[in-house]
């Protein structure tokens, strides 16, 4: 393998893993607030997609702006699922909030096929983020810049969001204990809502990169995405945001580059993340950042 074509493959690894980052950090967020799974996260994923795709070609709307819009009402539905198929069972047994999230999951992914139909659709790709630039002898997309350098700020944007301001103050608060932070004066729900919303938000920007370097929608294009970038934060230490992006980055470039040692594997890449997730709950069940806590008797 030549260093051009070895640099070629890392790119794209460092752009699909930004990618999973992302996405996992959604998951990561709603663990540590709720202790909650929400498999619904990957659908979420999937509508922002076809908010962005209609807003462009059914209302004629600027790329920029229906990529805005499709965020924006990406957090609205996070809130609303949050708000009708979470928040009545928070103090019902933890079984019962799984099984409510993977119904959300189910009624999106079928509501998808009903609504916007089984067929893939073309997702429509701004030439200013697809054009090609050739660094070195390596043919990069431009939008492969553009993934890493947005997940880099986003990260840090939320991390002075969680560690420096009072609504992150709150959100750390409810994380350790939510008894004790509703007495004293933090609106629990409130908060809550908010950190779905972001979530959600987080999802629909890689969602809309994603359909942008993989143009083609689908109702299920949420499934493998979702189960991945929710392994990615478990590699990472599931809770912990910093955790999350390292996992996707691991997760990410992992697969791109068996992909480019052993091409043999290709049709094995999926089964990468799930044997990498077998090994890390063997060797390190808490995840690479995660901390060992004690159950409280």
């Amino acid at each position: 393998m030549t260093l051009s074509t070895f640099m070629q493959h890392l790119t794209n690894g460092i752009s699909l893993g930004s990618l999973y980052a992302l996405i996992a950090i959604g998951y990561t967020m709603v663990y540590g607030i709720l202790k909650l799974i929400n498999f619904a996260h990957g659908d979420i994923f999937m509508m922002a997609a076809y908010f962005a795709f209609f807003g462009v070609a059914t209302f004629n709307l600027p790329w920029y702006f229906a990529f805005l819009i499709a965020i924006i009402m990406a957090g609205a539905l996070g809130m609303l699922i949050e708000f009708t198929a979470y928040r009545p069972l928070r103090s019902a047994p933890k079984i019962s909030i799984l099984i409510s999230a993977i119904g959300v999951s189910f009624l999106l992914e079928n509501l998808a096929v009903v609504l916007f139909g089984g067929k893939p659709k073309a997702f429509p790709t701004p030439e200013i983020l697809t054009d090609v630039v050739v660094i070195g002898g390596v043919s990069i997309q431009k939008l492969t810049f553009v993934i890493p350098l947005v997940t880099i700020i986003l990260l840090y944007a939320l991390l002075h969001l969680v560690n420096n301001t009072n609504i992150g103050m709150a959100m750390r608060a409810v994380s350790k204990d939510v008894e004790t932070a509703r007495l004293m004066g933090i609106n629990v729900n409130r908060i809550i809502s908010f950190t779905f919303a972001i979530g959600s938000m987080l999802a629909a920007i890689g969602a809309i990169m994603w359909s942008v370097k993989y143009p083609q929608i689908v109702a299920l294009m949420g499934v493998i995405p979702g189960l991945k970038c929710f392994i990615a934060a478990v590699i990472g230490g599931i809770g912990d945001i910093k955790g999350a992006v390292i996992g996707g980055f691991i997760l990410g470039i992992g697969e791109i580059m068996i992909i480019a040692f052993l091409p043999g594997l290709t049709g094995y890449r999926d089964a990468f993340a799930f044997i990498l997730l077998i090994i890390i709950l063997l060797f390190k069940p808490t995840g690479i950042m995660g901390k060992n806590l004690t159950e409280k008797v």
